[in-house]
Protein backbone atom coordinates (compact mmCIF):
# COMPACT_ATOMS: atom_id res chain seq x y z
CA UNK A 1 0.00 0.00 0.00
CA UNK A 2 1.22 3.57 -1.13
CA UNK A 3 1.86 5.84 1.97
CA UNK A 4 0.11 9.18 1.69
CA UNK A 5 1.04 12.51 4.20
CA UNK A 6 -1.77 14.00 4.73
CA UNK A 7 -2.70 17.01 7.38
CA UNK A 8 -4.99 16.11 10.27
CA UNK A 9 -7.46 18.65 8.96
CA UNK A 10 -7.98 16.59 5.98
CA UNK A 11 -8.95 13.19 7.93
CA UNK A 12 -12.43 12.23 7.92
CA UNK A 13 -11.79 10.36 11.45
CA UNK A 14 -10.44 13.61 12.50
CA UNK A 15 -13.54 15.09 11.76
CA UNK A 16 -15.37 12.68 13.54
CA UNK A 17 -13.31 12.35 16.74
CA UNK A 18 -13.97 16.34 17.07
CA UNK A 19 -17.27 15.44 16.89
CA UNK A 20 -16.72 13.43 20.89
CA UNK A 21 -15.30 16.67 22.44
CA UNK A 22 -15.97 16.61 25.89
CA UNK A 23 -17.95 13.12 25.48
CA UNK A 24 -16.21 11.45 28.70
CA UNK A 25 -16.77 12.12 32.12
CA UNK A 26 -13.62 10.64 33.64
CA UNK A 27 -15.39 11.14 37.27
CA UNK A 28 -18.43 8.83 36.41
CA UNK A 29 -16.22 6.55 34.57
CA UNK A 30 -13.82 6.12 37.46
CA UNK A 31 -17.34 6.31 40.28
CA UNK A 32 -19.23 3.36 41.28
CA UNK A 33 -18.59 -0.59 41.18
CA UNK A 34 -17.59 -0.45 37.30
CA UNK A 35 -14.56 2.41 38.07
CA UNK A 36 -12.69 -0.59 39.26
CA UNK A 37 -13.74 -3.06 36.10
CA UNK A 38 -11.94 0.32 34.04
CA UNK A 39 -9.42 0.73 35.82
CA UNK A 40 -7.86 -3.06 35.01
CA UNK A 41 -9.34 -3.55 32.08
CA UNK A 42 -7.96 0.19 30.64
CA UNK A 43 -4.24 -0.99 30.87
CA UNK A 44 -1.76 -2.23 28.19
CA UNK A 45 1.74 -4.51 29.32
CA UNK A 46 4.77 -2.72 28.23
CA UNK A 47 8.06 -4.04 28.11
CA UNK A 48 10.80 -4.00 31.27
CA UNK A 49 7.71 -4.79 33.56
CA UNK A 50 6.35 -1.52 32.88
CA UNK A 51 2.60 -1.33 32.55
CA UNK A 52 0.51 2.06 30.85
CA UNK A 53 -2.65 2.63 32.14
CA UNK A 54 -5.18 5.02 30.83
CA UNK A 55 -8.26 4.47 33.12
CA UNK A 56 -8.00 8.12 34.44
CA UNK A 57 -8.10 9.89 30.60
CA UNK A 58 -11.11 11.17 28.95
CA UNK A 59 -11.97 8.20 26.66
CA UNK A 60 -14.18 5.53 26.56
CA UNK A 61 -15.27 2.83 23.56
CA UNK A 62 -16.44 5.22 21.10
CA UNK A 63 -13.27 7.57 21.49
CA UNK A 64 -11.18 4.63 21.10
CA UNK A 65 -12.94 3.40 17.98
CA UNK A 66 -12.65 6.59 16.40
CA UNK A 67 -8.87 6.46 17.78
CA UNK A 68 -8.59 3.69 15.84
CA UNK A 69 -9.82 5.08 12.71
CA UNK A 70 -7.65 8.16 12.75
CA UNK A 71 -4.41 5.51 13.40
CA UNK A 72 -5.59 3.81 10.16
CA UNK A 73 -6.24 6.61 7.89
CA UNK A 74 -2.75 8.01 9.36
CA UNK A 75 -1.08 4.66 8.19
CA UNK A 76 0.75 4.85 11.61
CA UNK A 77 2.00 1.57 11.44
CA UNK A 78 2.88 1.51 7.95
CA UNK A 79 5.09 4.81 8.32
CA UNK A 80 6.95 3.46 10.91
CA UNK A 81 7.64 0.68 9.32
CA UNK A 82 8.93 2.66 6.63
CA UNK A 83 11.13 4.23 9.11
CA UNK A 84 12.46 1.55 10.57
CA UNK A 85 13.43 -0.23 7.23
CA UNK A 86 15.38 3.00 6.26
CA UNK A 87 12.99 5.31 4.45
CA UNK A 88 13.83 8.63 4.18
CA UNK A 89 11.58 10.20 6.76
CA UNK A 90 13.77 13.11 7.89
CA UNK A 91 12.77 14.95 5.16
CA UNK A 92 13.98 18.75 6.34
CA UNK A 93 18.03 17.31 6.16
CA UNK A 94 17.08 13.98 3.65
CA UNK A 95 17.89 11.40 6.39
CA UNK A 96 17.07 8.47 7.21
CA UNK A 97 15.80 7.67 11.11
CA UNK A 98 17.28 5.02 12.73
CA UNK A 99 17.63 5.50 16.26
CA UNK A 100 15.30 2.05 16.91
CA UNK A 101 18.17 0.71 15.06
CA UNK A 102 20.67 0.87 17.51
CA UNK A 103 19.08 -1.04 20.22
CA UNK A 104 17.19 -4.16 17.31
CA UNK A 105 16.83 -4.53 13.86
CA UNK A 106 12.54 -4.55 13.18
CA UNK A 107 12.60 -5.29 9.45
CA UNK A 108 14.88 -5.74 6.92
CA UNK A 109 18.70 -5.09 7.11
CA UNK A 110 19.23 -1.14 6.37
CA UNK A 111 22.38 -0.12 4.14
CA UNK A 112 23.66 2.88 3.66
CA UNK A 113 26.48 4.26 2.06
CA UNK A 114 27.07 0.12 1.37
CA UNK A 115 27.56 -0.65 5.03
CA UNK A 116 24.81 -2.74 7.23
CA UNK A 117 24.13 -0.05 9.77
CA UNK A 118 22.83 -2.56 12.01
CA UNK A 119 26.09 -4.55 12.13
CA UNK A 120 27.71 -0.83 12.06
CA UNK A 121 26.42 0.19 15.11
CA UNK A 122 26.77 -3.16 17.56
CA UNK A 123 30.64 -3.07 16.27
CA UNK A 124 30.41 0.51 18.12
CA UNK A 125 28.82 -1.16 21.00
CA UNK A 126 31.17 -3.92 21.07
CA UNK A 127 34.52 -0.96 20.73
CA UNK A 128 32.69 0.43 23.93
CA UNK A 129 31.78 -2.13 25.97
CA UNK A 130 36.15 -3.54 25.51
CA UNK A 131 37.69 -0.05 26.21
CA UNK A 132 35.41 0.29 29.30
CA UNK A 133 35.83 -3.06 30.50
CA UNK A 134 39.88 -2.29 29.86
CA UNK A 135 39.70 0.62 31.97
CA UNK A 136 37.64 -0.92 34.69
CA UNK A 137 40.36 -3.90 35.06
CA UNK A 138 43.30 -1.28 34.91
CA UNK A 139 44.95 -1.94 31.49
CA UNK A 140 43.86 1.43 30.30
CA UNK A 141 45.24 3.89 32.75
CA UNK A 142 46.35 7.44 33.51
CA UNK A 143 50.10 8.75 33.29
CA UNK A 144 50.97 7.26 36.53
CA UNK A 145 49.66 3.88 36.10
CA UNK A 146 46.68 5.15 37.92
CA UNK A 147 42.96 3.60 37.26
CA UNK A 148 40.75 6.11 36.35
CA UNK A 149 37.31 6.57 39.15
CA UNK A 150 35.49 9.34 37.62
CA UNK A 151 33.87 9.80 33.84
CA UNK A 152 32.72 13.72 32.63
CA UNK A 153 30.72 13.83 29.62
CA UNK A 154 31.26 17.50 27.47
CA UNK A 155 28.27 17.76 25.47
CA UNK A 156 24.74 19.65 25.32
CA UNK A 157 21.20 19.13 24.08
CA UNK A 158 20.80 15.52 23.25
CA UNK A 159 24.42 14.99 24.48
CA UNK A 160 23.80 15.50 28.13
CA UNK A 161 20.05 15.57 28.81
CA UNK A 162 19.38 11.94 27.91
CA UNK A 163 22.69 10.36 28.89
CA UNK A 164 22.61 12.60 32.13
CA UNK A 165 18.50 11.68 32.82
CA UNK A 166 19.64 7.90 32.35
CA UNK A 167 22.91 7.53 34.81
CA UNK A 168 21.00 9.56 37.70
CA UNK A 169 17.83 6.76 37.30
CA UNK A 170 20.24 4.12 37.40
CA UNK A 171 23.22 5.51 40.29
CA UNK A 172 21.40 4.12 43.13
CA UNK A 173 20.28 0.94 41.42
CA UNK A 174 23.95 0.34 40.67
CA UNK A 175 25.51 1.08 43.95
CA UNK A 176 23.15 -1.31 44.92
CA UNK A 177 23.52 -4.07 42.69
CA UNK A 178 27.34 -3.98 43.30
CA UNK A 179 27.92 -2.70 39.50
CA UNK A 180 28.30 0.82 40.16
CA UNK A 181 32.05 1.02 38.01
CA UNK A 182 32.91 5.06 38.39
CA UNK A 183 31.20 8.35 39.10
CA UNK A 184 30.04 10.28 36.43
CA UNK A 185 30.02 13.95 35.85
CA UNK A 186 28.61 16.15 32.76
CA UNK A 187 28.85 19.45 31.82
CA UNK A 188 27.05 21.35 29.48
CA UNK A 189 26.69 25.45 29.73
CA UNK A 190 28.86 27.20 28.17
CA UNK A 191 28.64 29.48 31.27
CA UNK A 192 32.10 28.77 32.11
CA UNK A 193 30.70 28.59 36.20
CA UNK A 194 29.58 25.11 35.17
CA UNK A 195 32.88 23.68 33.90
CA UNK A 196 34.07 25.34 36.76
CA UNK A 197 32.36 23.88 39.41
CA UNK A 198 32.59 20.36 38.20
CA UNK A 199 36.13 20.38 37.06
CA UNK A 200 36.64 21.70 40.52
CA UNK A 201 34.62 18.96 42.50
CA UNK A 202 36.93 15.94 40.68
CA UNK A 203 40.19 14.51 40.10
CA UNK A 204 41.31 15.72 37.29
CA UNK A 205 43.95 13.09 36.89
CA UNK A 206 42.14 10.22 37.55
CA UNK A 207 38.92 11.45 35.60
CA UNK A 208 38.62 10.59 31.63
CA UNK A 209 36.96 12.84 29.87
CA UNK A 210 33.93 12.23 26.93
CA UNK A 211 33.72 14.85 24.53
CA UNK A 212 30.40 14.35 22.42
CA UNK A 213 29.63 16.31 18.84
CA UNK A 214 28.52 14.63 15.96
CA UNK A 215 29.49 17.23 13.84
CA UNK A 216 32.84 18.17 16.08
CA UNK A 217 32.17 21.85 15.68
CA UNK A 218 29.21 22.34 18.17
CA UNK A 219 30.50 26.04 19.73
CA UNK A 220 29.59 24.93 23.14
CA UNK A 221 30.92 21.89 23.00
CA UNK A 222 34.30 23.06 21.89
CA UNK A 223 34.62 25.80 24.25
CA UNK A 224 33.94 23.86 27.30
CA UNK A 225 36.92 21.23 25.94
CA UNK A 226 38.97 23.76 25.76
CA UNK A 227 38.17 25.11 29.36
CA UNK A 228 38.61 21.26 30.35
CA UNK A 229 41.93 21.07 28.70
CA UNK A 230 42.95 24.05 30.25
CA UNK A 231 42.56 22.19 33.53
CA UNK A 232 43.67 19.01 32.48
CA UNK A 233 47.19 20.70 31.79
CA UNK A 234 47.28 22.81 34.97
CA UNK A 235 47.02 19.38 37.13
CA UNK A 236 49.90 18.38 35.59
CA UNK A 237 48.55 15.71 33.02
CA UNK A 238 48.67 15.22 28.70
CA UNK A 239 44.88 16.15 27.80
CA UNK A 240 45.25 13.33 25.19
CA UNK A 241 45.44 10.67 28.04
CA UNK A 242 42.35 11.64 29.63
CA UNK A 243 39.82 12.28 26.87
CA UNK A 244 37.50 10.11 24.15
CA UNK A 245 35.37 11.64 21.91
CA UNK A 246 31.96 10.43 20.45
CA UNK A 247 31.43 12.02 17.29
CA UNK A 248 30.74 11.20 13.39
CA UNK A 249 33.42 9.42 11.25
CA UNK A 250 33.31 12.62 9.18
CA UNK A 251 33.92 15.07 11.87
CA UNK A 252 37.63 16.59 13.01
CA UNK A 253 37.62 14.79 16.05
CA UNK A 254 37.22 11.48 14.48
CA UNK A 255 41.22 10.18 13.91
CA UNK A 256 42.36 12.97 15.77
CA UNK A 257 45.69 11.94 18.44
CA UNK A 258 44.23 14.66 20.88
CA UNK A 259 42.15 11.22 22.13
CA UNK A 260 42.68 7.90 23.83
CA UNK A 261 39.67 6.74 21.78
CA UNK A 262 36.78 7.68 19.04
CA UNK A 263 33.23 6.03 19.20
CA UNK A 264 31.27 6.32 16.20
CA UNK A 265 27.37 7.23 15.58
CA UNK A 266 25.96 9.00 11.95
CA UNK A 267 23.67 11.39 10.78
CA UNK A 268 20.96 9.27 10.93
CA UNK A 269 20.93 9.43 14.63
CA UNK A 270 19.02 12.60 15.80
CA UNK A 271 20.71 14.51 19.13
CA UNK A 272 17.64 13.70 21.41
CA UNK A 273 17.26 10.49 19.88
CA UNK A 274 20.74 9.47 20.70
CA UNK A 275 21.31 8.19 24.23
CA UNK A 276 21.32 4.67 22.53
CA UNK A 277 24.01 5.35 20.80
CA UNK A 278 27.79 6.01 21.62
CA UNK A 279 26.64 9.48 23.48
CA UNK A 280 24.69 7.46 26.08
CA UNK A 281 26.49 3.84 25.54
CA UNK A 282 29.82 5.39 26.80
CA UNK A 283 29.75 7.17 29.48
CA UNK A 284 27.04 4.58 30.66
CA UNK A 285 29.37 1.68 29.70
CA UNK A 286 32.06 3.17 32.23
CA UNK A 287 29.81 4.40 35.23
CA UNK A 288 27.83 1.08 35.57
CA UNK A 289 29.73 -1.33 32.76
CA UNK A 290 28.25 -2.70 29.53
CA UNK A 291 26.27 -5.31 30.85
CA UNK A 292 24.04 -2.71 32.03
CA UNK A 293 24.80 -0.46 29.06
CA UNK A 294 23.01 -3.68 26.92
CA UNK A 295 20.38 -4.52 29.33
CA UNK A 296 18.59 -0.75 28.68
CA UNK A 297 19.12 -1.29 25.07
CA UNK A 298 17.63 -4.67 25.16
CA UNK A 299 14.70 -2.73 27.33
CA UNK A 300 14.38 -0.24 24.81
CA UNK A 301 14.11 -3.30 21.90
CA UNK A 302 11.88 -4.65 23.56
CA UNK A 303 9.31 -1.62 23.80
CA UNK A 304 9.85 -0.71 20.58
CA UNK A 305 8.86 -3.98 19.60
CA UNK A 306 5.46 -3.37 21.22
CA UNK A 307 5.06 -0.02 18.40
CA UNK A 308 4.51 -2.67 15.75
CA UNK A 309 1.33 -3.88 17.43
CA UNK A 310 -1.70 -3.17 15.08
CA UNK A 311 -4.04 -2.75 17.74
CA UNK A 312 -4.09 -0.07 19.56
CA UNK A 313 -5.09 -1.83 22.83
CA UNK A 314 -2.04 -3.43 22.61
CA UNK A 315 0.32 -0.55 21.34
CA UNK A 316 1.10 1.69 24.36
CA UNK A 317 3.35 4.34 22.94
CA UNK A 318 0.66 4.36 19.83
CA UNK A 319 -2.47 4.78 21.82
CA UNK A 320 -0.97 7.32 24.24
CA UNK A 321 -0.06 9.21 21.12
CA UNK A 322 -3.40 8.87 19.83
CA UNK A 323 -4.80 10.23 23.55
CA UNK A 324 -2.23 12.79 23.36
CA UNK A 325 -3.73 14.34 20.04
CA UNK A 326 -7.00 13.77 21.19
CA UNK A 327 -5.80 16.25 23.98
CA UNK A 328 -3.98 18.53 22.23
CA UNK A 329 -6.59 18.77 18.94
CA UNK A 330 -9.63 18.29 20.30
CA UNK A 331 -10.04 19.04 23.74
CA UNK A 332 -7.40 22.00 23.33
CA UNK A 333 -5.22 21.46 26.28
CA UNK A 334 -2.09 23.12 25.74
CA UNK A 335 0.73 21.48 27.56
CA UNK A 336 0.93 18.87 29.68
CA UNK A 337 2.94 17.59 32.92
CA UNK A 338 5.28 14.62 33.28
CA UNK A 339 5.34 13.59 37.34
CA UNK A 340 7.85 10.83 38.01
CA UNK A 341 7.39 9.65 41.50
CA UNK A 342 10.96 8.52 41.67
CA UNK A 343 13.53 10.75 42.57
CA UNK A 344 15.78 8.82 40.57
CA UNK A 345 14.03 10.16 37.18
CA UNK A 346 14.61 13.54 38.54
CA UNK A 347 15.80 14.75 35.03
CA UNK A 348 13.59 12.50 33.06
CA UNK A 349 11.00 15.44 32.49
CA UNK A 350 14.04 17.47 31.24
CA UNK A 351 15.00 15.27 28.35
CA UNK A 352 11.17 14.72 27.53
CA UNK A 353 11.16 18.32 26.81
CA UNK A 354 13.66 18.47 24.45
CA UNK A 355 12.29 14.99 22.95
CA UNK A 356 9.10 16.10 22.33
CA UNK A 357 9.36 20.29 22.36
CA UNK A 358 12.27 19.98 19.79
CA UNK A 359 10.81 17.37 17.87
CA UNK A 360 7.15 18.51 17.42
CA UNK A 361 7.01 22.36 17.73
CA UNK A 362 6.55 22.48 14.09
CA UNK A 363 4.04 24.89 12.57
CA UNK A 364 4.69 23.53 8.75
CA UNK A 365 4.11 19.85 7.41
CA UNK A 366 6.54 17.72 5.82
CA UNK A 367 6.06 19.47 2.89
CA UNK A 368 7.03 22.98 4.01
CA UNK A 369 3.36 24.45 3.96
CA UNK A 370 1.62 26.36 6.69
CA UNK A 371 -0.58 24.16 9.01
CA UNK A 372 -4.03 25.24 10.61
CA UNK A 373 -4.41 23.11 13.48
CA UNK A 374 -1.51 22.99 17.11
CA UNK A 375 0.79 20.62 17.02
CA UNK A 376 3.47 20.05 20.09
CA UNK A 377 2.01 20.34 23.62
CA UNK A 378 4.38 22.18 26.05
CA UNK A 379 5.85 19.61 28.05
CA UNK A 380 6.82 20.16 32.35
CA UNK A 381 7.58 18.47 34.93
CA UNK A 382 9.01 17.66 38.45
CA UNK A 383 9.73 14.38 40.83
CA UNK A 384 6.73 13.58 43.07
CA UNK A 385 6.14 14.43 45.67
CA UNK A 386 8.15 17.73 45.57
CA UNK A 387 5.50 18.83 42.89
CA UNK A 388 2.95 18.61 45.11
CA UNK A 389 4.36 21.37 46.88
CA UNK A 390 5.38 23.15 43.86
CA UNK A 391 2.80 23.69 40.48
CA UNK A 392 0.36 21.08 41.72
CA UNK A 393 -2.20 24.25 42.72
CA UNK A 394 -2.73 25.13 39.06
CA UNK A 395 -3.12 21.69 37.79
CA UNK A 396 -5.92 21.23 40.20
CA UNK A 397 -7.33 24.48 40.55
CA UNK A 398 -6.04 26.47 37.39
CA UNK A 399 -7.69 27.54 34.70
CA UNK A 400 -6.35 25.38 32.27
CA UNK A 401 -6.40 21.65 32.50
CA UNK A 402 -3.22 20.38 31.66
CA UNK A 403 -2.95 16.10 31.10
CA UNK A 404 -1.24 14.83 33.63
CA UNK A 405 1.49 11.68 32.70
CA UNK A 406 2.23 9.84 36.38
CA UNK A 407 5.44 7.32 36.30
CA UNK A 408 5.71 5.20 39.44
CA UNK A 409 7.23 2.17 40.72
CA UNK A 410 6.26 -0.17 43.90
CA UNK A 411 9.61 -0.79 45.34
CA UNK A 412 12.61 1.79 45.74
CA UNK A 413 16.22 1.12 44.45
CA UNK A 414 18.45 1.23 47.44
CA UNK A 415 16.16 -1.12 49.40
CA UNK A 416 16.37 1.51 52.06
CA UNK A 417 13.52 2.45 54.14
CA UNK A 418 11.73 3.25 57.45
CA UNK A 419 8.16 2.94 59.22
CA UNK A 420 6.48 5.63 60.53
CA UNK A 421 2.84 5.91 61.28
CA UNK A 422 2.33 2.81 60.16
CA UNK A 423 4.11 2.76 56.82
CA UNK A 424 6.71 2.98 55.07
CA UNK A 425 8.60 6.11 52.99
CA UNK A 426 7.61 4.09 49.77
CA UNK A 427 4.33 3.48 50.48
CA UNK A 428 3.44 6.84 51.22
CA UNK A 429 4.90 7.74 47.78
CA UNK A 430 3.11 5.47 46.29
CA UNK A 431 -0.40 6.60 48.01
CA UNK A 432 0.46 10.20 47.24
CA UNK A 433 0.23 8.84 43.36
CA UNK A 434 -3.31 6.79 43.72
CA UNK A 435 -4.72 9.95 46.02
CA UNK A 436 -3.90 12.39 43.16
CA UNK A 437 -4.91 10.51 40.23
CA UNK A 438 -8.06 10.34 41.97
CA UNK A 439 -8.44 14.15 43.02
CA UNK A 440 -7.24 15.29 39.37
CA UNK A 441 -9.92 12.92 38.17
CA UNK A 442 -13.24 13.09 40.46
CA UNK A 443 -12.24 16.93 42.17
CA UNK A 444 -14.45 17.36 45.45
CA UNK A 445 -17.82 19.69 45.76
CA UNK A 446 -17.46 22.20 48.29
CA UNK A 447 -19.59 25.42 49.10
CA UNK A 448 -16.65 27.81 49.18
CA UNK A 449 -15.65 27.89 45.82
CA UNK A 450 -12.54 28.24 46.97
CA UNK A 451 -11.39 24.83 48.26
CA UNK A 452 -14.10 23.35 45.09
CA UNK A 453 -12.32 20.99 42.70
CA UNK A 454 -13.84 20.65 39.13
CA UNK A 455 -12.17 17.62 38.64
CA UNK A 456 -11.64 15.87 35.00
CA UNK A 457 -8.16 16.51 35.01
CA UNK A 458 -6.91 13.47 32.69
CA UNK A 459 -4.09 11.76 33.72
CA UNK A 460 -2.17 8.17 32.14
CA UNK A 461 -0.11 5.90 34.52
CA UNK A 462 3.02 4.33 33.50
CA UNK A 463 4.13 1.71 36.81
CA UNK A 464 6.38 -1.27 37.28
CA UNK A 465 8.39 -2.52 40.33
CA UNK A 466 11.37 -0.93 39.91
CA UNK A 467 14.03 1.53 38.00
CA UNK A 468 16.33 -0.59 36.30
CA UNK A 469 18.28 -0.64 32.81
CA UNK A 470 15.17 -2.54 31.07
CA UNK A 471 12.94 -0.86 32.87
CA UNK A 472 14.12 2.97 31.92
CA UNK A 473 15.41 1.62 28.51
CA UNK A 474 11.68 0.60 27.74
CA UNK A 475 10.59 3.91 29.11
CA UNK A 476 12.35 5.71 26.94
CA UNK A 477 11.62 4.33 23.95
CA UNK A 478 7.93 4.41 25.04
CA UNK A 479 8.10 8.16 24.78
CA UNK A 480 10.40 8.18 21.67
CA UNK A 481 8.01 6.35 19.78
CA UNK A 482 4.64 8.48 20.91
CA UNK A 483 6.35 11.43 19.63
CA UNK A 484 7.31 10.13 16.35
CA UNK A 485 3.89 8.60 15.94
CA UNK A 486 2.26 12.61 17.10
CA UNK A 487 4.47 13.51 14.41
CA UNK A 488 2.93 11.54 11.74
CA UNK A 489 -0.54 12.49 12.81
CA UNK A 490 0.46 15.86 12.53
CA UNK A 491 1.92 15.28 9.03
CA UNK A 492 5.15 17.02 10.47
CA UNK A 493 8.85 16.34 10.30
CA UNK A 494 9.82 15.20 13.97
CA UNK A 495 13.59 14.82 12.83
CA UNK A 496 15.32 17.98 12.22
CA UNK A 497 15.31 21.26 14.41
CA UNK A 498 15.85 24.75 12.29
CA UNK A 499 14.66 26.15 15.48
CA UNK A 500 17.76 25.58 17.40
CA UNK A 501 19.89 26.72 14.40
CA UNK A 502 18.98 30.54 14.51
CA UNK A 503 20.34 31.27 17.45
CA UNK A 504 22.96 29.24 16.78
CA UNK A 505 24.22 31.55 13.60
CA UNK A 506 23.06 34.59 15.32
CA UNK A 507 25.27 33.92 18.30
CA UNK A 508 28.59 33.36 16.14
CA UNK A 509 27.32 36.98 13.91
CA UNK A 510 27.38 39.28 17.50
CA UNK A 511 30.93 37.06 18.11
CA UNK A 512 32.31 38.08 15.19
CA UNK A 513 30.97 41.80 15.69
CA UNK A 514 28.91 41.87 12.49
CA UNK A 515 25.92 42.87 13.55
CA UNK A 516 23.61 46.29 13.72
CA UNK A 517 20.55 47.57 15.22
CA UNK A 518 18.30 45.83 17.84
CA UNK A 519 20.94 42.91 17.63
CA UNK A 520 23.91 44.89 18.46
CA UNK A 521 22.16 47.53 21.06
CA UNK A 522 21.29 44.14 22.95
CA UNK A 523 25.16 43.04 22.81
CA UNK A 524 26.25 46.50 23.74
CA UNK A 525 24.46 45.33 26.97
CA UNK A 526 26.10 41.99 27.60
CA UNK A 527 29.28 41.65 25.93
CA UNK A 528 31.90 44.80 27.19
Amino acid sequence: MAISWNNLDKLESFKKLQSLKNSVSVAKELSGSDGAKRVAEYSIPMAGGLTYNYAAKQVNAQVLSVLEELAKESQLLEKFEALYNGDVINTGENRMVLHQLLRGQLGKDVMADGVNKREFYINEQKKMADFANKVHNGEIVNEKGEKFTTVCQIGIGGSDLGPRAIYLALENWAKANNTFKMEAKFISNVDPDDAAAVCSSIDISKTIFILVSKSGTTLETLTNESFVKDFIVKAGCNPSKHMIAVTSETSPLAKSPDYLAAFFMDDYIGGRYSSSSGVGGAILSLAFGPKVFADFLDGAAAEDATAKNADIRKNPALLDALIGVYERNVQGYPSTAVLPYSQALSRFPAHLQQLDMESNGKSVNRFGEKIDYVTGPVIFGEPGTNGQHSFYQLLHQGTDIVPLQFIAYSENQTGKDVVIEDSTSQKKLCANVTAQIIAFACGKDNENPNKFFAGERPSSLIYGKQVNPASIGALLAHFENKVMFQGFIWNINSFDQEGVQLGKVLAKTVLGGEMDGALKAYADLLIK
